[in-house]
């Protein structure tokens, strides 16, 4: 009696008052401790009991087994429970083996549950029901249906329970035919008209996407209970449908139902964007209003919307006011972390749970191995991996596939493929992780490899397989070995009408080389959704072709609507060919159409801004550096150092560090960048040893090429070369380029014969090994190595990449060649090049003929430097634009050491800003200076 009303003292009190107690003393006692949730205690007092002798029931060991369950921590306690079972052969007991079953089920170790299901001599409906249960909570919705199959054919009658989680498996499976046919099953048993019944269907209906069949079984229920108006919520939340969900929530409370945990957690579930937490935040002050605060269901979803909507810190205000946390509170609470690019705080958090004893499962695993997809945590991974063994979650399905992914996310293709190999049941998932990992490492060959062995096992290909195997094909020859063969797969398995392989194929052509083949494919659609659209767009973006902008005012016309990623792939094309007009005509309607507070398309329209010229715009649409992302900060580091604002450059990087933003690769290139064209030697060399000791940035290298070009502008290309002996990785042309590039600077014509012949030795069609090197005897006055070089070219069809200029003029682009002679206003420009060699001669202009690389008298070298396209083109903007109005020029090559003397003189002499925009940076001349100091 005491124990019912919860009086667990008195309970003990009156038992130890017993002079002589019986078995039915001690496992009521037993009982009691259960029923008022003191787990441990119960244990305690069980060990006493056998201790004095006593031997439990049944019933008692059933009632303990389920407090080891119950507690969430006690799963060692419950095994002992098991051992003990097995010692006094109480399995054959249903109710016992139910419970353990049941218990190994809840910790998550199924392989045990089955073992003990296999071995029950006697089972009810329950028991087949927890065993399903199991797997559902492990996620194996496979053997869910297998199981429930099994039992239709052993004739075992199905309970309301066993319909509500198969119904549940149906809809997570979006198998609608099977659904149906445990509907049949439904019916042939007359449940039909069970409530709960009832509410698994609307639940599975709205799963299948299918709201009108749920209103309808909702509609014609005779009765009605709150887990009906949740499933109904439900079925409108699961479908996006917000304002259907909070009508009938409305309505809910109109007729009285009881508003439960289930109800607002359901509501919430509906509010994790951005744009719809405002309803969020009002469902929580509900919440609040109606003393739910408490409630752990309430908090994990609260912890899920916070966590969707990207705010971390009001997901940990809720986690740390939770009076109590559940397992699935810890694992949102990691998953958070994870979501958010958290991965320190979500390995923290993970160690937390190991350290306070809290139970982990399947999801916690995955969660934590999703935070070690960077190099930075490549040892947790492995830690994680152990853990998962040790843990017997090896063999769970999901947790296998996380790790496929970790390790190929890794690059540690190998040990992603030995835990595929290693899995006892693999799916699409797994095959798909392993084949992803493959194309992210361009490996295209194992990628073919995978997908054969997947074919070869059976496992059926879908979209995202063909997508991953596309996606590993970049060149060329990859596409006449792979991808064509690939393609008539893909035309032979019905796959060509799957909008999102028709976009990986018009990308794939396009990456490799035919974009002709692309434009086809897209012409060709007869449906072109935006998918479509930002593929064509993307890959005619990519190949720096201006038709991209086109096509952007084509899908307008269209009426297809513009998201995040045609508006930013718009901007990034503006930006590669340095159309400001129309990057700010695509701001404007990025403006208006209100996507400019999308984090992507701000960041593209500051790099448009900075890669056309304005550094000034870059500031103004710069977030504040309390909201300012990574790549916010990368753009902007970068932006400094084009423009030569090397010192900003730095400033920027610190304040990042400051702000408590890590820095990444990119970050490195653009810093490490900046300290060569500022010739900051040793602080970009301080820089690149703290990106590994400091910041854990592996060296990639994009930063070894950026250290050589740092000492061989400098002048110290001895330590550039032994740099290049003990880089951490391969040396590649672009090493090679940059120290041949060093070596004509400073007229070192050994060095730049050995960084020419490894350039040839990876390319030998390398156009640039030739002229560089061509320059560098030119430099020395080898003029017969000159030659020589040249007749090689003629011979091997080589030809060089003529340097071009241009001038933008609104919509008109006014492009120069060397001695560009066929503009309608020629002989303005030319007129105007003669005053303009007249007046800086009288500044004080000198010219350098040392960067004449012909071998001719110094008057014909001179002549040869003002034909320079970059000189014709100032020449051309001079007398277009209005007096005292800046002058842009692009160029396609770096900028000649003599132009740039001419530009700056001409700069003082006008009167007038010139900003020159070559490949690497921009130069702002102004009174006779330039920002890069000269120094580039």
């Amino acid at each position: 009696m005491y124990s019912k009303f919860g009086r667990i003292g008195y309970a003990r009190k009156v038992f130890d008052d017993i002079p002589e107690r019986n078995e039915a003393s001690w496992n009521t006692m037993v009982s009691s401790y259960v029923r008022v949730g003191l787990y441990s205690d119960s244990v305690r007092f069980f060990c006493e009991m056998v201790g004095c002798g006593v031997r439990p029931s049944g019933f008692v060991i059933a009632s303990l087994v389920t407090a080891c369950d119950k507690s969430g921590s006690m799963f060692c306690e419950g095994m002992q429970v098991h051992g003990f079972v097995m010692k006094l052969g109480l399995l054959c007991d249903v109710f016992v083996g139910t419970s353990v079953l049941h218990l190994y089920g809840t910790y998550g170790v199924v392989s045990n549950a089955r073992k003990v299901f296999e071995e029950m001599p006697e089972k009810n409906v329950v028991t087949w029901t927890s065993l399903i249960v199991g797997y559902s909570n492990d996620g194996d919705l496979g053997e869910v249906v297998s199981i429930y199959k099994r039992m239709r054919r052993e004739g075992v009658c199905c309970n309301d329970n066993t319909f509500a989680i198969v119904f549940s498996i149906c809809g997570a499976l979006g198998d609608e035919l099977l659904g149906q046919q445990v509907l049949g099953d439904v019916v042939k048993l007359g449940l039909q008209t069970s409530v709960s019944v009832a509410n698994s269907l609307i639940s599975m209906y709205g799963s299948f996407g299918n709201v009108g069949e749920a209103c309808y079984v909702f509609d014609h229920m005779d009765e009605r209970d709150t887990i009906s108006w949740n499933s109904i919520i439900s079925a409108n939340v699961q479908n996006g449908l917000c304002e259907e969900s909070l009508q009938c929530f409305h309505r809910m409370r109109h007729v009285n139902k009881e508003v439960n945990s289930i109800t607002v957690s359901t509501l919430l579930g509906v509010c994790g964007s951005t744009d719809k937490l405002k309803w969020g935040r009002g469902i929580h002050g509900l919440v609040v209003k109606l003393g739910m605060e408490s409630n752990v269901c309430v908090g994990n979803t609260l912890l899920s919307m916070y966590s969707e909507a990207g705010r971390s810190e009001d997901a940990e205000l809720v986690f740390e006011r939770m009076i109590e946390k559940d397992i699935i509170s810890w694992n949102s609470m990691l998953a958070c972390y994870v979501q958010n690019e958290e991965s320190q705080n979500a390995l923290k958090h993970f160690a937390e749970m190991l350290q306070m004893r809290k139970a982990i499962n399947y999801v916690t695993l995955t969660s934590a191995l999703s935070a070690c997809s960077n190099t930075e945590f490549a040892v947790e991974g492995k830690i994680l991996h152990a853990i998962a063994v040790i843990a017997g979650l090896q063999d769970n399905l999901i947790v296998g596939n996380a790790l496929v992914t970790m390790y190929g996310k890794l690059s540690k293709t190998l040990e992603a493929a030995k835990v595929l190999q290693t899995m006892p049941k693999r799916d699409e998932v797994t095959w798909n992780s392993l084949i992803g990992s493959y194309a992210e490492n361009k490996e295209p060959d194992e990628v073919i490899t995978a997908f054969k062995l997947m074919r070869k096992e059976g496992t059926p290909a879908n979209y995202i397989t063909i997508i991953n195997v596309l996606g590993a094909f970049l060149n060329p020859s990859d596409l006449l070995k792979h991808g064509m063969p690939i393609h008539a797969l893909i035309v032979l398995t019905g796959f060509e009408s799957e909008k999102y392989v028709q976009s990986s194929l018009i990308t794939m052509y396009a990456k490799c080389g035919d974009l002709n083949s692309s434009n086809s494919i897209f012409s060709g659609l007869t449906v072109k959704n935006s998918i479509a659209w930002n593929a064509i767009i993307a890959a005619n973006a990519n190949h720096g072709h201006e038709e991209a902008l086109k096509l952007v005012l084509m899908m307008r016309r269209a009426g297809v609507d513009f998201d995040q990623f045609s508006l930013s792939v718009a901007l990034s094309v503006s930006a590669d060919l340095a159309m400001l007009v129309e990057g700010q005509q695509l701001h404007g309607l990025v403006i208006k159409l209100g996507f400019d507070t999308d984090h992507y398309i701000t960041n593209a329209a500051m790099d448009m801004y900075g890669k056309c010229g304005e550094m000034e715009d870059v500031l103004k649409i710069l977030p504040l550096p309390t909201i300012r992302s990574r790549l916010s900060w990368n753009i902007l580091i970068s932006s400094f150092a084009k423009h030569g604002c090397f010192e900003k450059a730095r400033e920027s990087f610190h304040e990042m560090v400051t702000m408590g933003v890590k820095p990444d690769h990119v970050t490195f290139v653009s810093l490490l960048s900046a300290c060569s064209h500022g010739g900051l030697v040793d602080d970009g060399l301080a820089y690149y040893n703290a990106m590994t000791t400091e910041f854990g940035v592996p060296p990639a290298i994009e930063h070894s090429v950026c250290v050589i070009d740092l000492l061989g502008r400098s002048g110290r290309l001895s330590e550039a070369e032994n740099f290049i002996k003990e880089m951490p990785v391969p040396p590649n042309d672009l090493v090679w380029r940059s120290l041949l590039a060093a070596c004509k600077i400073h007229r070192n014509l050994e060095l730049g014969r050995k960084a020419a012949d490894h350039l040839l030795e990876l390319d030998p069609s390398d156009d640039s090994a030739y002229v560089l090197f061509s320059n560098v005897c030119a430099s020395t006055g080898r003029w017969e190595e000159v030659e020589n070089v040249r007749r090689q070219m003629g011979s091997r069809n080589i030809t060089k990449k003529p340097a071009c200029s241009w001038v933008k003029l609104k919509s008109e682009v006014s492009k120069f060649g060397m001695g560009e002679k066929s503009h309608p206003q020629t002989e303005q420009i030319y007129a105007k090049l003669g005053e303009l060699m007249k007046m800086i001669r009288e500044a004080g202009y000198v010219p350098d003929t040392s960067y004449s690389l012909q071998d001719t008298d110094e008057e014909q070298k001179e002549q040869n430097l003002w034909n320079h396209s970059e000189r014709i083109a100032l020449a051309f903007g001079l007398i277009s634009t209005p007096e005292g109005s800046p002058v842009k020029v692009f160029k396609n090559l770096r900028v000649c050491g003599d132009c740039h003397s001419v530009y700056k003189h001409v700069s003082a002499v006008v009167g007038r800003k010139i900003i020159l925009r070559d490949p690497y940076r921009f130069h702002h001349f102004s009174d006779g200076k330039c920002s890069c100091s000269d120094y580039w």
